[in-house]
């Protein structure tokens, strides 16, 4: 019918907290991030959030990194867990110090290094499966994903022909071609909203008041 309002739809949102950190966040002033609000901003009004599930790792301090970084991520956690429709899904973080080779060889000789090596294991395998199990469970009509890891194409591309609900793909970076294909929706997340998407400088739960980090 002419000038009526789009029906609203129940709305899951499955966030990959390494890709949104690094394809939008470091290096930047929002990192102070409310994703509830984020997710509002960059919505049509019609989509209303049924649930956030938030997935990530702990860090741990690294030889020669940043010795307080655990200690604002747990902040960061702190914060995210006042969102009364946020759950907190973890992975593995994993420190390696594998001999790697060199583009070119040094003036010695010398063909390989030793590096640090880090990485987050598990997210995508478990927002696949949280992805699937909420559709086959009816708990959404449309699902947001907050990546840009291929590998969700193919549950993508299961929810949105076996379970016929809409996917959303927000994008830190903008540029995944494959999830652009499979997706309902494709958009990058804009600056702007993250920057209108901060916590309040401090905050309060079940602990106590608490303040976003000094470095931040």
């Amino acid at each position: 019918m002419v000038g009526s309002r789009p029906t609203p739809r129940r709305t899951n949102v499955y966030i990959d907290s390494w890709n949104l950190y690094f394809g939008c966040l470091k290096n930047t002033p929002y990192r102070w991030i409310n994703v509830a609000e984020m997710c509002r901003l960059s919505l049509p009004v019609h989509y209303h959030i049924n649930r956030i599930r938030f997935f990530t790792a702990r860090v741990a301090a690294r030889p020669g990194g940043d010795p307080h970084g655990p200690v604002r991520q747990a902040t960061l956690f702190r914060a995210l867990q006042t969102l009364p429709n946020l759950t907190m899904h973890f992975g593995n973080f994993l420190v390696s110090t594998p001999m790697m080779p060199l583009v070119t060889p040094l003036a010695d000789g010398t063909r390989f290094v030793q590096v640090i090596k880090t990485e987050e294991k598990g997210s995508d395998v478990n927002i696949a499966t949280h992805l699937l199990v909420d559709a086959f469970d009816n708990d959404f009509e449309a699902a947001v994903i907050v990546s840009d890891d291929s590998d969700l194409v193919e549950p993508i591309r299961l929810v949105r022909q076996k379970f016929r609900c809409h996917v959303t793909v927000l994008s830190p970076r903008g540029k995944s071609r494959e999830l652009s294909l499979v997706a309902t929706r494709f958009r990058k997340i804009d600056p702007a909203v993250l920057a209108a998407s901060q916590f309040p400088h401090s905050l309060r739960d079940a602990h106590g008041r608490f303040s976003k980090p000094a470095a931040w």
